[in-house]
């Protein structure tokens, strides 16, 4: 029979560091997927004091310090308008509505891109764990980060920040054509 000092001191501690190890593997030490985009038209750079004066102070720490905002605060994360989301910083879009979906996270998630080379994939080492963070390939915007856990077709989740995404409602007449 099994002792529960036995089991408090050697298996459970086992199990915490199995499953710990089995997480980082699915979520932190796969491949980063890296690319760089390719701007809509040319790329925005601004000093530190444009940005703060053109952002509101959480959309500055979350873009520009690579912040993020707390699970189910931001104004997009259930959000079912109809539109584009664009970049907070420079307009670029980057996310069609079309392609948002729910995933339980508390922030607004997307399974593509409105075009691949609006957006960029690097590599991201912090928090003890490999991620690849997404950033506006137009501005270098911090927007979130892409995980490969999301529904088909791509099994790919963009995990966006509200903070740097602005929706702009669809036009009436390209909104019929499909």
């Amino acid at each position: 029979m099994l002792h529960k000092k036995t089991f408090l001191r050697v298996i459970l501690p086992g199990v915490v560091v199995i499953t710990a190890f089995g997480t980082w593997q699915r979520f932190g030490a796969g491949e980063a997927m890296e690319r760089r985009g390719m701007p809509m038209g040319d790329k925005v750079a601004k000093s530190e004091e444009q940005w703060r004066e053109q952002l509101t102070p959480e959309q500055f720490q979350v873009t520009r310090r690579k912040g993020t905002e707390r699970a189910f605060s931001g104004v997009y994360w259930d959000s079912k308008g109809d539109g584009i989301y664009q970049c907070v910083c420079c307009g670029q879009p980057l996310f069609d509505a079309k392609t948002k979906f729910e995933s339980g996270t508390g922030w607004p998630s997307f399974w593509q891109p409105a075009d691949e080379n609006y957006v960029s994939l690097i590599e991201d080492k912090s928090w003890f764990m490999r991620r690849t963070e997404v950033i506006c390939s137009r501005c270098d915007a911090h927007l979130g980060h892409v995980f490969k856990d999301g529904p088909p077709p791509t099994g790919l989740r963009y995990c966006m920040n509200s903070a740097a995404l602005k929706l702009v409602k669809r036009a009436m007449d390209e909104s019929k054509k499909e």
